[in-house]
């Protein structure tokens, strides 16, 4: 099976060597997100709820150009600066799996791509 790349100008344009997301067969792999907006690319959010809100909003913007929703999301990767502020961020992400929610690492990481203070990666499956 060949490999696709998905660019969307929906969501942030890749700031490095890498795609917004590559699909495989019936996976999409979407690279980590991080707050930017999309038509700024500018740092959203001075606070975890706003900084997860933006960061589900590019995610939901790159699975939407492949015809997907949350809905198909099967693994979620969550990296985040402060894991204090896990509850905050949680709160915010579950409004977007509040059905049949993925499976989900979170992990504490010493730095994010610029200085952010969360960064989501997942995995979608359209038969899902």
């Amino acid at each position: 099976m060949p490999k696709k790349i998905i660019l969307t100008a929906a969501a942030p344009a890749p700031i490095g060597p890498y795609s917004q997301a590559v699909s495989v067969g019936d996976l999409v792999f979407l690279s980590g997100q991080i707050p930017l907006d999309p038509k700024t690319g500018e740092l959203v959010g001075d606070d975890i709820e706003t900084a997860t809100q933006r960061v589900l909003d590019n995610i939901r913007a790159v699975l939407e150009s492949e015809g997907l929703a949350f809905r198909h999301v099967v693994k979620t990767t969550v990296f985040m600066q402060d894991l204090s502020l896990f509850p905050r961020m949680n709160t915010v992400y579950a409004t977007a799996f509040a059905e049949n929610p993925p499976a989900r690492s979170t992990v504490q990481a010493a730095a994010l791509p610029k200085g952010v203070s969360v960064e989501i990666e997942v995995i979608a499956s359209r038969q899902a």
